[in-house]
């Protein structure tokens, strides 16, 4: 395990049962909030799963990881991204919250021994998606959406609803094309996702 991880895990009895490690870790570093939400994407990842045939264990797995690095501020990310030898994009160092993807991805393979590439892989995409995407990745993504962890509903959650019924990759194109029509509003267009976007954009028609 990297030694920037060391003080965050030092107090933490892990019990090898994710359910339970995932929200002794967040909330043991005051983030409780952001274990509530892991538990709901875990479960929301385990449904849309089930109706698309995917791997069930893995989407619940990449769900209850998927923020486990809102442990670290903001402010810190890039740094610790960096300490970490993960490739930081000029998008993401005028934006850091977007990063936080890449260190949960490094996080749930330390410090909670995921080794499945794909679960990994999942994870470390679950805010941007980016071209080529799997099943996996695409359950995750909506997922993450759909229980996403502000007040009220989210405003696009009757549009990307409503084109899940088509398909995954339609409730997934609902979303990034929500973001795009109002992408000049955006702080940041990160590269992986407008090469989602590119990807998508000619394989779906929205309904």
């Amino acid at each position: 395990m990297h030694s920037i991880f060391k003080p965050l895990t030092k107090h933490v009895s892990f019990t090898g049962e994710l359910k339970t490690d995932v929200p002794l870790f967040l909330i043991s570093n005051e983030c409780p909030m952001t274990s509530k939400h892991c538990i709901e994407v875990g479960s929301e990842s385990r449904r849309i799963a089930m109706l698309f045939n995917a791997n069930v264990l893995a989407a619940e797995t990449a769900g209850l990881l998927h923020d486990i690095s809102a442990v670290f501020p903001n402010n810190e990310r890039i740094e610790v991204a960096r300490e970490l030898q993960i490739e930081v994009l000029p998008e993401e160092e005028r934006f850091p919250m977007i990063i936080h993807q890449k260190i949960s991805k490094v996080m749930a393979q330390e410090i909670f021994n995921i080794n499945d590439q794909e679960i990994l892989n999942a994870i470390g995409c679950h805010t941007t998606l980016k071209s080529s995407s799997t099943l996996l990745d695409q359950v995750l993504f909506v997922a993450d959406k759909i229980s996403w962890d502000q007040s009220g509903a989210p405003p696009y959650i009757n549009e990307l609803n409503r084109n899940l019924e088509e398909s995954l990759t339609h409730g997934v194109f609902a979303y990034i094309n929500f973001l795009w029509e109002r992408k000049d509003t955006l702080k940041v267009i990160h590269p992986w996702l407008r090469d989602a976007y590119e990807e998508l954009k000619d394989k779906v028609r929205l309904v």
